[in-house]
């Protein structure tokens, strides 16, 4: 059956394999993360393109760093060159001299205006080395980098680097760079100081009850924010860069002694593996790193609340934070987890069964309720009974369309409502939203272009998406709630048994991170079903999701209530778990 759904899902949604197959969870081969043994160029001339191959050894010669030269002038001239020195206004290269022995050696400091503190550069960089003097140090070029690194610059992130490719980084990461005569080396210093955006609530997940604390455009802020939730040690923070020309700083974010190695091992891969010139968004990375591209749900959560973030690290996922997006990728996903809000963690298990299940509820009237009333009225009378029939039908009477074409009509209309109401910047959107759906409605049912039936059944589906949690799954029942329209006009009730059997073979054969879409019911796993459909209280979930093979399985005791005497009397003492 599953090879089934695979043949069939790739014949239908064009899959191209995907990215792994099996279990990542068992042991990965040696990551692979080298360049191909050539790349293709692409060249243009008279008018046609031509393709040529790039041999490696060219590449190679073409991405060799510089090396920094002793001789200032040269560092000064290559610079220049490089940052387009003086066309570029925002350049900064500021020419200095330090004093050395009662010897003067020539230096210089180049940064971009803008993204810098002008004050840490002040303080902490030009005056110590312009105002200090005489320095009691050795004569010889490598005491004097080992004095000024040591004693002269205070700044406290400063690394020496040999090579001018470090420094352009530093630099177009709002750092700054220091040359100095006679110095085989040069100082990278970390002194950014941009405007950016300070920590707010998240804009598409509020809650009520729980954090309201959302990620922000900084990578370090970001990371400082699930650090500052977990506080524990074993939580690592790898720094990759991803862009050959941006170099766009990213975060993976794991548990060592939870998240199973072979699972980090794979996102690292395919993070390395991303060959791009620029990276602007983490939208643009979870499209990079999806196991398929054409399967109609999200492989990848994406969230911007530090505290889900923390909540999926403790269960032994992993997460990327990408500097420049205030959203958080995680992976892997499954359907369930993605029907899953963070504030159900923080309500009685009651609440947070009820909501998940009206939250379910809501899903499903989403995806499929469209597509029931177009079978329903055009195949399946019978199941109206008489009364509402008559008054369905008394009503569709000066309808001049039929039903097909009448509810696109309302279903577009609520699309574009909807799309103009996110457009439109504060009040004014939301006022469009409102207003605009029921003068459209009422004005839609006096000229009888529609049937009052039809009003409410748009509705309510629009209700039901709302009620989706995760912004990408509620999209992809948008898209998938036309076709069960046009499968319930087709055939009635058989085309939509039809349709939610296709998707459910497709998202059968889906993976993310080669963990299968559908655990823990297909395959079915041990001890993860207490927190899926509903939520059962804190206290009864010992176990992190089997799925995930973490190395810590147990997250609890089975007597974390301690204070209980009914539950700690019956052999539990002390909190220790039975084997």
């Amino acid at each position: 059956m599953a090879k089934f759904g695979r043949l069939l899902s790739s014949l239908l949604f064009f899959n191209e394999p995907a990215a792994s197959e099996g279990f990542v969870l068992e042991e990965n081969e040696k990551d692979k993360t080298d360049d191909e043994p050539g790349q293709t160029d692409y060249q243009r001339e008279g008018g046609e393109v031509r393709h040529t191959r790039v041999r490696p050894d060219a590449e190679k010669k073409k991405d060799k760093k510089p090396d920094i030269s002793k001789d200032l002038s040269k560092n000064l001239d290559f610079i220049k060159k490089t940052f387009s020195i003086p066309v570029n206004g925002d350049l900064i290269l500021r020419e200095f001299d330090v004093i050395v022995n009662n010897k003067v050696i020539p230096a210089f400091l180049i940064f971009i205006d803008g993204m810098t503190d002008r004050k840490v550069i002040n303080d902490d960089i030009l005056q110590p080395l312009m105002l200090l003097s005489n320095l009691d140090i050795k004569s010889d070029g490598n005491g004097v980098a080992d004095y000024i690194r040591n004693h002269i610059l205070p700044h406290n992130q400063l690394q020496e680097v040999q090579e001018h490719r470090a420094v352009i980084n530093e630099v177009n990461f709002g750092g700054c760079g220091i040359y100095i005569d006679g110095i085989d080396s040069a100082f990278a210093a970390d002194v950014k100081g941009w405007e950016h955006r300070g920590v707010s609530e998240p804009s598409t997940e509020l809650v009520i009850r729980g954090p309201h604390e959302g990620f922000t455009e900084q990578l370090r802020v970001n990371t400082a924010l699930v650090r500052r939730i977990l506080k524990d040690e074993d939580l690592v923070a790898e720094n990759i860069s991803v862009g050959r020309r941006s170099h766009t700083p990213c975060s993976l974010l794991y548990i060592r002694d939870i998240t199973n190695d072979s699972l980090v091992n794979e996102v690292r891969r395919r993070l390395k593996g991303i060959k791009l010139d620029y990276l602007i968004d983490s939208g643009e990375l979870e499209q990079l790193l999806e196991d398929k591209t054409f399967v109609p749900a999200p492989q990848i959560i994406a969230t911007e609340r530090p505290d889900r973030v923390a909540s999926f690290l403790s269960e032994g996922k992993v997460a990327i934070i990408m500097n420049g997006s205030p959203f958080a990728l995680v992976m892997p996903a499954t359907l369930p987890g993605l029907f899953h809000s963070s504030e159900d963690s923080y309500l009685r298990f009651p609440y947070g069964s009820f909501l998940r299940a009206i939250r379910f509820l809501g899903i499903m009237i989403s995806l499929v309720l469209p597509g029931l009333y177009m079978a329903i009225t055009n195949y399946h009378q019978e199941m109206i009974p008489t009364d509402l029939l008559f008054s369905i039908e008394a009503a569709r009477e000066s309808v001049p369309f039929p039903s097909i074409v009448e509810i696109l009509i309302m279903e577009i209309a609520f699309e574009l409502i909807r799309e103009a109401g996110i457009r439109i910047p504060g009040a004014i959107g939301q006022t469009l939203g409102i207003i605009g759906a029921l003068i459209l409605g009422q004005a839609a049912v006096a000229a009888d272009i529609v049937s009052p039936i039809l009003i409410i059944i748009v509705a309510v589906t629009g209700l039901g998406s709302f009620a989706i949690p995760n912004f990408s799954l509620a999209i992809t029942f948008r898209i998938l709630r036309f076709a069960f329209i046009a499968l319930g006009t087709m055939a009635g009730f058989l085309g939509i048994s039809a349709g939610l059997f296709v998707y459910g073979l497709i998202l059968v054969d889906a993976e993310s991170f080669g963990v299968p879409f559908l655990v823990p019911f297909g395959p079915r796993t041990a001890g993860t079903l207490n927190d899926v459909l509903t939520r059962w209280p804190i206290w009864k979930q010992e176990r992190r999701p089997d799925f995930l093979n973490t190395k810590d399985e147990v997250k609890q005791p089975k007597v974390s209530r301690q204070w209980d005497r009914k539950t700690t009397s019956k052999g539990h003492d002390d909190g220790k778990e039975e084997e």
